[in-house]
């Protein structure tokens, strides 16, 4: 591995301060989990690695009636092991539960797997459907971008020299609600997406129909991406078989995926329709309590 310096800043400023003078020759780490391994093999150079960890902003983990936040480095296990987030942001919940193992998830985050951009990233469709905001800082301040505006292609994003993200937004949950995410992995040692869907429903008192839906969908085109027309189509339909799947052929629709060896281009576009249906079922069952 090639020779960097190490910071660990205790304040946002000073962070922000260090990569902005670094002119793009500075890593921040908030997990490391790919970082690291990134330096080691050459895919990255860094001559400073700003370690995120002991920045107050960053592990911040709230949940009230305003919504969530959820700082970028707080570790996975923090989020799947919180009652309130398994209850109400259970998507969320799903998605950190899988990244990595069990030591993976001690370090790895959800701000730094989104920061990533990798387009099977498994928390980015989660966090789309559950309509995240991206809070960011930098040189010039700080500034908001939705989650689905947020990955640009594969490997990149928004974030210009010297910013980073602070922390991740969501808003409350309606009543009736619930989210779920699920991938497709070929087996259980080759754990990165094949296809990966998140949804989040809303449904209304009866439980029965559909009020509002968001569809997120990952692995299956250069970044992960909402599914709009797919989302739009349950909003007012009945909570049924023939709704879902026509939300589903509609996903399968606006996916573009590779052919890799992990799955053909034809094949990951029937999963994708598989999943999504699975997926819708699974939410409405949480919605329905």
């Amino acid at each position: 591995m090639r020779d960097f310096e190490y910071e660990a800043p205790t304040s946002l400023a000073d962070a922000v301060g260090l990569l902005a003078k670094s002119k793009g020759t500075a890593r921040p780490l908030a997990g490391g989990t790919d970082l690291i391994d990134h330096v080691r093999t050459g895919r990255l150079v860094a001559d400073l690695i700003v370690d995120l960890k002991k920045i107050p902003e960053l592990m911040v983990l709230e949940l009230n009636n305003a919504g969530l936040r959820l700082g970028a480095a707080v570790p996975c296990y923090k989020i799947y092991e919180h009652p309130g987030i398994l209850e109400q942001y259970s998507a969320i919940s799903d998605s950190s539960n899988i990244i990595g193992g069990m030591q993976v998830q001690n370090r790895a985050s959800v701000g730094g797997n989104l920061a990533n951009a990798g387009a099977a990233a498994d928390s980015t469709p989660a966090l789309i459907a559950l309509n995240a905001r991206v809070i960011i800082a930098g040189p010039s301040g700080t500034r908001e971008v939705a989650v689905d505006q947020f990955c640009t292609g594969p490997g990149q994003n928004v974030l210009e020299p010297g910013e980073i993200i602070v922390e991740l937004q969501f808003p409350p949950r309606p009543a009736h609600s619930g989210s779920h995410y699920r991938r497709f992995i070929p087996r259980n040692e080759m754990d990165i997406a094949v296809v990966g869907v998140g949804a989040s429903v809303v449904l209304d008192a009866s439980g029965e129909n559909f009020v509002s839906a968001r569809i997120g969908l990952g692995a299956v085109a250069a970044k992960p991406f909402y599914a709009q027309e797919a989302s739009e189509l349950l909003a007012g339909q009945p909570v049924n078989d023939e709704t879902i799947q026509k939300a589903a052929a509609a996903a399968r629709a606006v996916v573009h995926p590779i052919t890799d060896m992990r799955g053909t281009q034809e094949f990951r576009t029937h999963v994708t329709g598989v999943l999504t249906e699975r997926v819708i079922k699974k939410a409405v069952e949480r919605a329905r309590g």
